[in-house]
This record gives C-alpha cells, sequence and structure tokens, in this order.
C-alpha cells in the first residue's frame, strides 16, 4: 500500500499531509453543461423565470462550491482560494439548446485547485437545474471534465481539444 498516498501504513484511508510542499500558483479549469429545452432558453436569455435570474445565482453557486468543496470531497484540503470565476456560453443547435459553463479556480498554496474546478461546475450545472425544474425535468447535466491545471510539482495539464 506505500504506492499510494492516500493510505497509511495499516492500508487506512488518511488525508496526504502536504506541508512540505511548496506554496506556488495553481489554476484549474473545468467545464458541463446542462441540456434544456426552448421554453427554458427563452426564460432564462429573458430573466423571466419564476426563482429568478438563473445564471446569477447559479454563478453564486458554483462560487460557494468552490469554497466549499473540502467539506464534501474526504480527501480534499481546505484551501484559501484566490479567484473563482463562473461563465456561460450557449450552443444552439437545432433544437438542441446547451449552456455551456467553465469554472475557473485559483490560489496560492500547497495543493492543486482541479476538485474546486470541478466541483464548481458541476454545482453550476445542479443549480441551473434546480432553477428550472418546475418547467421540465428532462434537462440533461453533460459531461464534467477538467480542462487545464498550472502550478505544482506535476506542472502543466491542458486536455487536447479533441477531447472535449
Amino acid at each position: 500500500m506505500s504506492d499510494f498516498t492516500h493510505f497509511n501504513e495499516q492500508g487506512r484511508t488518511r488525508m496526504v499531509d502536504i506541508s512540505d510542499k511548496q506554496e506556488t500558483e495553481r489554476t484549474a479549469s473545468a467545464k458541463s453543461s446542462i441540456q434544456v429545452t426552448s421554453e427554458i432558453y427563452d426564460n432564462i436569455t429573458s430573466n423571466t423565470m419564476k426563482k429568478g435570474d438563473v445564471l446569477a445565482v447559479a454563478q453564486v453557486a458554483g462560487i460557494m462550491a468552490a469554497k466549499k468543496t473540502s467539506d464534501w470531497i474526504p480527501m480534499c484540503h481546505p484551501l484559501p482560494l484566490k479567484g473563482t470565476d463562473i461563465s456561460f456560453k450557449w450552443k444552439l443547435d437545432d433544437e438542441l439548446y446547451e449552456l455551456q459553463i467553465e469554472a475557473s479556480v485559483k490560489t496560492k498554496g500547497s495543493t492543486g485547485v482541479e476538485m474546486e474546478a470541478l466541483t464548481a461546475a458541476s454545482a453550476t450545472a445542479l443549480t441551473v437545474y434546480d432553477m428550472c425544474k418546475a418547467l421540465d425535468k428532462g434537462m440533461v447535466i453533460g459531461q464534467t471534465y477538467l480542462i487545464s491545471k498550472t502550478g505544482g510539482k506535476s506542472g502543466e495539464y491542458h486536455r487536447d481539444a479533441k477531447e472535449g
């Protein structure tokens, strides 16, 4: 079990000790999406959804989720985030209305922010679902994945454009 960083000498789960890791600037970006009906698209873009401004609420939810990632991903370290941003882009294809979500997170610390970016993107999509479910419960939350990360010992990662 010694090859696995999240197991102790007894083979039991542990949170990795990062106290000796160098603090560096670390960033991560992740994407998610949600497919909606034309009615939901119209309500979101005209800001007429009964629960309020869907994108504003979803954006705040994503930022809050990034800050609380360690509260619900057991082995994540609590991190002092230096910045979090959520952006949206609509992809319209025939009768398919897809809201693409990108979450970017930044810190200066001893461990990366990939999980925070992924959590932010996921929570944003889930919040859009929650805000719109009264109109249609058939929305589909799409793939969620890491786009890029920088900083730390493992260096940079940039997802190949062909992958997503």
